[in-house]
């Protein structure tokens, strides 16, 4: 009898196991730019200023200034639109921190994320810029297209926030 319930118990335990839904994905990227850190967040410091460094973006356009709150629509190089809003702004800390808020799968395939982009001092007398975050697949279902899954939502951002890491790194520093 102790058995029998064991297994049921078990039986129990490993469906809602499976049923959970997505995990959370982290993505982190990180670069080294030859630059004091001042005079990289005067470029990355305003959350609407985000077309000015990242040639992914074609237009961004935001309200509320650099204030929680604020929000900003991004156009991507393709037309895809997203909508996001600043959780977060710390000037002091060269820190900000954002989410999205209305996914569009066209931009990103991913159904939510929040993200931050900090700047540090670097051991070399530049500057870390540190952009990371936690993001959920574009469809959340238990068996989501190849399009949609963990791994092409952690791809997609990862490749947008290192080429937009690699660009801001290349307009600051001395050529």
């Amino acid at each position: 009898m102790k058995r029998i319930a064991l297994i049921s118990v078990m039986s129990i335990v490993s469906t809602f196991c499976w049923a959970h839904g997505p995990t959370p994905i982290k993505v982190d990227q990180k670069i080294t730019i030859a630059a004091d850190p001042a005079a990289v967040w005067a470029v990355v410091g305003q959350f609407g200023a985000i077309a000015n460094w990242h040639p992914g973006i074609k237009y961004a356009a935001a309200t509320g200034g650099d204030t929680v709150g604020a929000e900003r629509i991004i156009t991507f190089q393709n037309g895809a639109t997203l909508k996001e809003s600043l959780d977060e702004f710390d000037a002091s800390s060269l820190k900000y921190s954002y989410r999205m808020f209305d996914p569009n799968l066209e931009a990103l395939p991913v159904s939510s994320y929040s993200m931050t982009l900090s700047v540090h001092p670097a051991g070399s007398g530049g500057s870390e810029v540190e952009w990371y975050g936690r993001l959920y697949r574009g469809d959340t279902g238990n068996d989501p297209p190849d399009a949609l899954n963990d791994d092409a939502a952690r791809t997609a951002m990862s490749n947008f926030m290192r080429t937009g890491l690699q660009a801001l790194k290349s307009k600051l520093e001395p050529k």
